[in-house]
């Protein structure tokens, strides 16, 4: 058997990962191609190509790219032709992923067509959730509440769990990690996340980097860790060449894990990684920039009241967002100051963040091997 996996950015890479993993566990005989980053690189996969290449952001931040990511849907297609595999599945950035399977359809390549996380057509884009049966087989969601917006229109859609649950950052080891980088037992650590994009580094680091190096002025006992990915390090070292912050930056899933553990507070881009600082109780708070005209449209279009995942599930605002023109030094500062003091902020997040692991069934289920079977069923009925 022959599955072609397709991650368009890092965390689809992670994802990805899993799934390859937990396959690979139950099912030796299968091989796996296509496109991905590190992760799937150590599960064996060679990428056809470098993600960071499809990992752009925004409505207007995407048009100079346009030439190449056609470029490369050319390239996929013909490999996939070469390959011939029993199933393509497509992983999250649905927005390249769609133009993958319309072509696959198309051309009347005979393979299952699968895609792992749902749109969020419950944000915006409704109609999408009416034509995507056309396009794919099956489609694999992360939340409960999500097949619902599918199945009426022929789509058959299963829930498989939210891969946060089944992360290495629940057993990240702080002891490991402060002596790894020589850290006292009582200093504390401030973790920086300005995402895995390199239009979400240039826009987002600069301000956090800001933010870290005045709050060093006056809090001289804390350490400051910035975890980043292969795609993104040199820009991420090139910006942070010059400052004067204890920093130390990390390239890998280990030191990654191991400082969100070790973390007292954080900064981060909105995303997934802002689940794992919840799902292990870590105080922090979220903020975004894109370009104007593409906040503009988000404003118009969005049709949800909060844009951080931890903040839409349970509801309410735990976790500060600090959009577009908010994302500031100076509301950064007060935020970390005021979940430091422990007080009321502080209290509302980490019982949101105890809420949160209910809802999403932290020690219940492994999604990866979930979607597993689901997949290996589908394949096999074709």
């Amino acid at each position: 058997m022959k599955i072609y996996i397709i991650a368009g950015e890092p965390s689809g890479d992670i994802l990805a990962a899993r799934l390859i993993r937990a396959m690979s566990l139950k099912y030796p005989e299968v091989e796996f191609f296509g496109i991905g980053g590190e992760a799937m690189e150590r599960e064996g996969v060679k990428s056809l190509f470098n993600i960071s290449e499809l990992a752009v952001m925004g409505f207007f931040e995407v048009i100079p790219s346009i030439p190449r990511i056609l470029k490369r849907i050319r390239q996929t297609i013909s490999d996939i032709e070469k390959i011939k595999p029993d199933a393509v599945i497509t992983v999250d950035s649905w927005s390249f992923s769609a133009r993958i399977h319309k072509i696959l359809r198309k051309k009347k390549i005979k393979t299952k067509q699968i895609h792992y996380v749902a749109p969020q057509v419950w944000a915006w884009k409704k109609k999408r959730a009416r034509t995507m049966y056309k396009y794919i087989d099956l489609l694999l969601t992360l939340f409960p509440y999500e097949p619902k917006y599918f199945t009426p229109y022929h789509l058959k859609a299963e829930f498989v769990g939210h891969p946060v649950i089944e992360s290495p950052v629940l057993y990240g080891n702080q002891d490991e990690f402060r002596h790894r980088f020589n850290i006292a037992d009582d200093a504390p650590i401030m973790t920086i996340l300005p995402g895995s994009r390199k239009t979400e580094i240039s826009r987002l680091l600069p301000v956090f980097l800001r933010s870290a190096e005045i709050f060093y002025e006056k809090h001289p006992n804390y350490v400051f860790v910035l975890p980043t990915v292969q795609t993104v390090e040199s820009q991420v070292k090139e910006l942070t060449r010059n400052t004067k912050l204890p920093l130390i930056i990390l390239n890998t899933e280990t030191d990654r894990y191991d400082a969100f553990q070790s973390s007292d507070i954080a900064v981060a881009a909105s995303g997934t990684v802002a689940l794992e600082l919840a799902i292990i109780n870590v105080p922090h708070i979220i903020a975004y920039k894109v370009a104007p005209l593409t906040a503009f449209l988000a404003r118009h279009l969005l049709k949800i009241q909060f844009v951080n995942l931890t903040n839409i599930l349970l509801g309410r605002e735990v976790v500060p967002e600090l959009l577009q023109e908010n994302c500031t030094t100076e509301k950064i500062l007060y935020y970390v100051s005021e979940l430091l003091k422990k007080k009321e902020l502080y209290e509302r997040q980490q019982e949101g963040f105890e809420k949160l692991k209910t809802i999403l069934g932290v020690g219940e289920q492994n999604p990866s091997e979930t979607a597993c079977d689901i997949i290996i069923n589908a394949i096999s009925n074709k």
